[in-house]
């Protein structure tokens, strides 16, 4: 079981920038399918982005073409640079590891989770 502890969300204005790390421990990810998903106050937890062991990428619609996502397998390391961010981007993030290489766009392809951290959007 791979640990998963992510840091840099916080408050922002609409229009600005967030880079979001996670930082892997415990087992080494560069074979796992990567994820990043968000839970809005009073949501369902919902898929955001992936990267898969060859850095293949797929984003959800809400989010491609502002948000980017990328790995760093010699620091064990994900990021996610989330540009132009928007009032309903609102919600606590979440870092995840695929190790079946299946469902890499479901809650139910991830079996370890990291805490989450909060990024908070204002108008």
């Amino acid at each position: 079981q791979v640990q998963l502890v992510e840091s840099g969300g916080g408050l922002v204005q609409a229009g600005g920038s967030l880079r979001l790390a996670c930082a892997a421990s415990g087992r080494t990810i560069s074979r796992y399918t990567m994820g990043w998903f968000r839970q809005a106050p009073g949501k369902e937890r919902e898929f955001v982005a992936y990267i898969s062991w060859t850095e293949q990428t797929y984003y959800a619609d809400s989010v491609k073409g502002r948000f980017t996502i990328s790995r760093d397998n010699a620091k064990n390391m994900v990021h996610l640079q989330m540009n132009s961010l928007k009032p309903e981007d609102t919600a606590v993030y979440y870092c995840a590891a695929n190790r079946i290489g299946a469902y890499k766009d479901s809650r139910d392809g991830y079996d370890s989770w990291g805490q989450g951290t909060h990024v908070t959007v204002s108008s």
